[in-house]
């Protein structure tokens, strides 16, 4: 469901809907539901620089996150060095390589408007202006004795959420990549990331060239059940 307008944030206007406080004349917050609603993947983003201290919100929103004990076993890494900027771009190249191979990924024709065509060249636009995005945050999970690796995802992903939903409700646009499978040697050496913490996710940042969402999602009528395998929770 779409209540209306949810992303003036670059125009400093009001939204329609799911406004709860507005912090200066070019951010719009939105409440949590209007966020979610309208969080997509933002592959495409203007020239305009993310100011530190509201990246430095999102950050902090991210720590409100829960972990498992309460460790707080995290560390953000905003990457602006060349060294940083260097791996990105080569952990890049290497994960659009395999996109292309593992799902027969082509460019567009310039002249295809269609919505794949669209959705297509927006991913390849990201992976080749990976060293120029506007901001890039490399998402790090410390060792957790006698936690089996899976469960150590619970202890890092709520708090990426976190920064994506704060991310949404200023009006920054993100997407999370897995540049940093593809270039793990490479950022550890520029980040100097210590042996025994796991390099979870890499998320770009930064105002969108365009709008957002809504996001596309199964209803949950088919992925929810009551008790059993078979029996939905909603009709």
């Amino acid at each position: 469901m779409d209540d209306g307008p949810v992303n003036d944030a670059t125009t400093g206007t009001t939204a329609t809907t799911g406004t709860t406080a507005t912090t200066s004349s070019t951010v719009v917050e939105l409440d949590v539901w209007a966020a979610m609603r309208s969080a997509r993947a933002t592959r495409r983003f203007t020239g305009r620089p993310v100011d530190d201290v509201l990246l430095g919100r999102c950050l902090e929103a991210a720590t409100w996150a829960p972990s498992g004990g309460n460790q707080q076993p995290w560390r953000f890494v905003v990457l602006r060095s060349p060294e940083a900027r260097a791996a990105l771009e080569l952990g890049a190249a290497r994960a659009l390589a395999t996109i292309e191979r593992t799902y027969g990924l082509t460019r567009p024709d310039p002249v295809d408007d269609s919505p794949r065509a669209r959705t297509d060249r927006a991913m390849f636009a990201l992976h080749d202006g990976a060293a120029a995005v506007p901001a890039a945050v490399l998402f790090c999970v410390g060792p957790q004795p006698n936690v089996p690796p899976l469960l150590e995802g619970a202890s890092i992903y709520p708090a990426m959420q976190n920064f994506l939903l704060a991310a949404r409700a200023c009006g920054l646009g993100t997407c999370v990549t897995g540049w940093h499978v593809d270039a793990e040697a490479e950022l550890r050496a520029a980040v100097g990331v210590p042996g025994p913490w796991r390099l979870a996710a890499l998320i770009v940042v930064g105002w969108p060239a365009g709008r957002h969402g809504p996001v596309r999602r199964r209803p949950v009528s088919r992925v929810a059940c009551l008790d059993r395998w078979d029996q939905p929770l909603l009709p």
